[in-house]
């Protein structure tokens, strides 16, 4: 039957599976413990409500933070480089649990815990992506500016993720990285 934690790593894997297949609300505890291949009751056992599986799924495989430091992508001088870097590291179109790319979405809009790690997510990215703009750009950023500048960038990357579930064309990153940084970048003289 396996290590206790390897159990709970079946669990996880199975409700996981389960969850991007059938919704949260569609699966059973029944179907997770036949999908990890363990009895009922030791669903219960490391996760006494269904939504702790969910919560454990979202904490696990889709932590908030930290998500990378400014210092291991921040190119200074080249705000686009440092933007496309950002989105390499965070690899959110690249994500791959289906954590991200299925449940997430669809389970955000009926699930508080859920809207609240996508929160807590794109708050930590928005953040993150403002010390890699002031990392890399070589003079003082207005803050509105920039606050501007980094949920633009994070819509398009967090969009990015959402259209990976598609398969489908998704939004161009590196040209939204190009078109913040020649925005931050003008001489503010000429504006």
């Amino acid at each position: 039957m396996g290590t206790p934690a390897s159990r709970r790593e079946r669990i996880l894997d199975a409700a996981e599976t389960r969850f991007a297949g059938d919704g949260f609300a569609a699966t059973g505890t029944t179907a997770i413990a036949d999908g990890a291949a363990v009895p009922k009751g030791l669903v219960f056992y490391y996760f006494p409500r269904k939504v702790d599986i969910l919560r454990a799924l979202l904490a696990e495989r889709l932590p908030s933070h930290p998500l990378c430091e400014p210092t291991e992508v921040a190119r200074r001088g080249d705000p686009g480089a440092s933007l496309v870097a950002l989105a390499h590291a965070l690899g959110l179109a690249q994500h791959e649990s289906v954590v991200l790319r299925t449940i997430i979405w669809r389970e955000s809009g009926t699930h508080p815990e859920v809207r609240e790690h996508l929160k807590a997510l794109r708050e930590n990215v928005l953040e993150l992506t403002e010390r890699v703009l002031d990392a890399a750009i070589e003079h003082t950023i207005d803050p509105v500016m920039r606050r501007q500048a980094s949920q633009t960038f994070v819509a398009v990357v967090m969009d990015e993720a959402n259209t990976q579930r598609f398969a489908g064309a998704g939004p161009d990153v590196a040209g939204a990285a190009r078109v913040i940084s020649s925005a931050l970048t003008s001489d503010p003289a000429r504006a």
